[in-house]
């Protein structure tokens, strides 16, 4: 064993014998217990960031751990390879979007297996390859087959920076949620997959997710929004139809002053074509740049009908509205306006003057003051005729009944949730497997045809997609006769929606999936990805694998038991204001800093000498030019070193700050093991270990030892607090460089717990970790070695040291027998000199013990 430790020879020797024998290579195996370990796959954007090293790290820990329980361990990474930005890198770079992600590839895999992660490489998955998702197109087609997809023209949120389709989950505060620009509405015919058809089930099924953060849960229920109301039909005047509202506030229903129709609503639409003012008020409407998301808070405007409708439960007339804050889309177009009760409602009727009538009683059981918004609590009806005095419940179930019983209605469950809109209209995708016969007909793309290919050989001109701008690439034929393909492809999160399954058999070419591969692995043990996908990926990933299961593909009802979601990694933000007012980023690398005495930054200057404004810690991002380069700091440090700041700098759960300083704390202790194996092997041998022959003293070292040894397989096994694992091997570490080293017992248990601690840090830092297992002379690699398991005898103590306290006071602390008894615990006590003298000429009034811990006398 070398002396000094020197990570970049150790490292790149152990990737190669991992590369070379395929360790972590692994094939279905009935006669073990499997684990599947999974990170969210990654997009090709060029160069890993710290984000990427904090996932894939908690991940190869895990597996790496699991792998020691003796489980047969699969671990497999792939690449999220369509998507927008491979466009626009295209057009900068004047390249075509396949050779710029298939470049990006090459360099991120190799950075990943820099870094060390036990992947079964053989298992990749890139998800622009034809052999990928052709059997997305054809399972697209099996959907089409049994209902669950439709095409529709329909109001979208539009990106007219990325000139395409968001799904509501990616509008964020009514932006897009890649590029920041205020999202548009705009209709246009696209592809659906019917979700709501699972709606229920998706629901139901996350309290089957015991191992899921609550969060994420609630995150998703929120999203999924069941609700129970009723659907109430309004006769109107001079109308036709009735027009049909839905509401969970039957309860308010005699409080109602209008009614509000989307404008693409048919009476809407209707009143129109009487009147140019409302005509021209419905385009002005339709050109708002809202998304969905912002109804609640956009000015609303709106203009009346001339219509009015008439409330079934008294018959009074009201006014019909066409408002810009109801869509077509959600529930049924129309709403039932109740000001009194409603902010949305409240806000339109106080700008257009409309009634606002109060119908629930406050708190106080007074009527509510809405002169400056709406009481919005549920409480006791008034006004109300019938129904005063009324609370929610009652009252919801008596006006559902009299809307049955007048054959105006019906109790209905909704849900917030819409089919997910699966039409994209950029180049760099799965194109969408529909085709368009002369007569108008649109059919699935025969089997036999399948995958229709992208061609990835194209020329971007950054404002039409290819294969919609080239007319030949369109043309096909079916059966013999002319048609034209789909040029719409598919949203990206399609292919990171089954991308799982497709691990478990990636060669497979009789189908989609190998059923007896997919039903051994499936579902994923263990999930792990940013909680910023809780209600895109995590949500389109449940929906996927349950029209898997209804496919006869998989067994199981849910894609992965247990979900890790890991906090961001943030870094300290430093700019300057450039001569045109314009801030300039600096990195941090770039930076030097002063800090005070509690280590806070108060000036900071770039290599120019020019003083910067500090703006604390954000997530690194390129727009903060705050991003750590990962190569940078293994060339630097050492793999192990950055893995290992990663997994303690931080819970996996909280954010964790980037911090040099921290990372050079781990080097430091690396070579602390290092050291200490190293001095220990330089003596040869050691003896056995003799456990009956130990010293007090020896046994205490021991018990610590396998104390700890219990500890760190409960935190990285059960509670998944790495960083609390870590530090308990560091404080053993601090009883080790202190233990004595005289005998050959003492040198025996040296080597029991140097044996156990690189076993204990092997997942975390496994190159090393090789290396020093190999030192202290095992001929078995640590890659195949189980995890070590705490000796319970071991950590049965013979004493216990026991607090004593007068008055609450600590005076004495004690060493007495591990099983001593309360009484017998008090007359050693008594003994004790520094007791004595706080009991002289006091009475006892009472003891106190709580067992093996603490005695407090109380005197008086």
């Amino acid at each position: 064993m070398q002396e000094q430790y020197r990570p970049e020879e150790i490292e790149s020797a152990v990737q190669k014998h991992w590369h070379e024998n395929k360790t972590f290579h692994v094939t279905e195996d009935k006669n073990k217990e499997k684990f599947y370990s999974l990170v969210m796959l990654p997009y090709p954007s060029g160069r890993l960031h710290m984000g990427h090293v904090r996932n894939y790290t908690i991940g190869d820990v895990i597996s790496r751990y699991q792998r020691m329980m003796g489980k047969n361990v699969l671990q497999p990474i792939g690449w999220d390879a369509f998507g927008l930005p491979a466009e626009g890198a295209a057009v900068k770079n004047n390249t075509a979007p396949a050779k710029w992600t298939y470049e990006n590839i090459a360099y991120m895999k190799n950075q990943l297996q820099l870094l060390g992660f036990g992947y079964d490489w053989e298992r990749e998955v890139t998800t622009c390859d034809p052999d990928y998702y052709r059997w997305e197109q054809w399972f697209f087609t099996k959907l089409y087959e049994k209902g669950m997809v439709y095409k529709k023209t329909s109001a979208v949120n539009w990106c007219p920076t990325d000139l395409t389709v968001l799904a509501n989950e990616q509008v964020i505060d009514g932006c897009c949620w890649r590029c920041d620009t205020p999202v548009e509405r705009k209709e246009i015919p696209q592809w659906f997959i019917k979700i709501t058809a699972y709606a229920e089930e998706l629901l139901n099924d996350l309290d089957t997710l015991e191992s899921w953060p609550e969060q994420v849960k609630t995150m998703q229920r929120n999203w999924i929004g069941r609700s129970e109301g009723v659907e109430i039909d309004f006769v109107v005047e001079n109308y036709p139809e009735k027009v049909r509202v839905y509401t969970t506030r039957p309860d308010t229903l005699l409080g109602a002053s209008y009614l509000a129709v989307a404008t693409d609503h048919p009476l809407a639409q209707l009143a129109a074509k009487a009147n140019s003012k409302i005509a021209a008020a419905i385009e002005e409407f339709k050109t708002l740049k809202v998304a969905e998301a912002d109804m609640a808070t956009m000015e609303k405007k709106g203009i009346a009908t001339g219509f009015y409708a008439v409330n079934p439960l008294n018959g009074e007339k009201i006014p019909v509205w066409i408002a810009n804050f109801v869509l077509m889309e959600y529930g049924t177009g129309a709403v039932m306006a109740v000001p009194g009760h409603d902010q949305r409602d409240w806000e339109f009727a106080t700008k257009y003057n409309l009634p606002i009538k109060p119908v629930i009683l406050n708190s106080d059981g007074q009527t509510p003051d809405l002169s400056e918004g709406p009481y919005t609590e549920h409480g006791i009806l008034f006004n109300s005729g019938e129904f005063d005095g009324l609370n929610f419940d009652q009252a919801f179930n008596a006006i559902a009944d009299k809307i049955i019983s007048l054959n105006a209605g019906q109790r209905k469950v909704n849900y917030r949730l819409r089919d997910w809109g699966v039409s994209r209209q950029r180049y760099w995708g799965a194109p969408i497997p529909m085709v368009t016969l002369e007569d108008g007909t649109v059919i699935p793309t025969p089997e036999d045809q399948l995958p229709v290919i992208l061609p990835e050989d194209v020329q971007m001109n950054g404002i039409t997609s290819p294969i919609k701008a080239d007319p030949n690439w369109a043309k096909t034929t079916v059966n013999g006769m002319p048609a034209l393909r789909e040029t719409d492809t598919f949203d990206t999160f399609m292919e990171s929606s089954w991308y799982y399954a497709r691990y478990t058999c990636p060669h497979y070419d009789q189908g989609m999936l190998d059923p007896a591969a997919a039903n051994y692995w499936l579902p994923v043990d263990q999930y792990i990805g940013g909680i910023e996908h809780a209600i895109m990926h995590l949500l389109y990933f449940r929906f996927f694998h349950k029209l898997l299961r209804d496919a006869g593909l998989v067994d199981s009802d849910e894609p992965a038991k247990r979900l890790l979601c890991q906090g961001m990694v943030l870094a300290d933000s430093f700019y300057y204001t450039s001569a045109t007012g314009s801030r300039v980023w600096v990195s941090p690398t770039e930076v030097n800093v002063e800090r005070d005495e509690k280590g806070r930054i108060v000036k900071a200057l770039d290599q120019e000498g020019r003083e910067l404004v500090y703006t604390g810690m954000s997530k690194m991002s390129k727009s903060k030019n705050n991003g750590i380069d990962p190569q940078d700091m293994v060339e630097k440090y050492g793999a192990d070193t950055v893995r290992l700041f990663m997994m303690f700098a931080s819970p996996a759960d909280m954010t964790l700050e980037w911090q040099e300083s921290g990372v050079e704390g781990a080097n430091r202790f690396i070579k602390r093991v290092w050291r200490l194996v190293y001095e220990h092997t330089e003596q040869g041998k050691a003896p056995a270990l003799d456990v009956s022959q130990l010293n007090d003293e020896q046994k205490v070292l021991r018990r610590e030892l396998h104390k700890t040894v219990a500890k760190v397989t409960d935190d990285i096994g059960r509670r998944q607090t790495f960083n609390t694992a870590i530090a308990a091997v560091m404080e053993l570490m601090n009883r080790l460089q202190k233990a004595p080293l005289e005998s050959a017992q003492d040198r025996a248990l040296m080597d029991e717990a140097l044996n156990n601690i690189v076993r204990l840090l092997y997942p975390i830092i496994p190159h090393a970790c090789f290396a020093m297992w190999k030192a202290l002379g095992n001929q078995t690699e640590i890659d195949n070695v189980l995890w070590p398991i705490a000796d319970e005898s071991a950590m049965v103590e013979d004493e216990k040291l026991i607090v004593v306290q007068i008055n609450g006071k600590v005076r004495a602390k004690l060493t007495v027998a591990a099983d001593a008894t309360e009484a017998q615990v008090t007359d050693i006590a008594k003994q004790e000199p520094n007791i004595q003298k706080y009991l002289e000429g006091v009475t006892i009034r009472k003891v106190i013990y709580v067992p093996g811990k603490l005695l407090n006398v109380v005197v008086g």
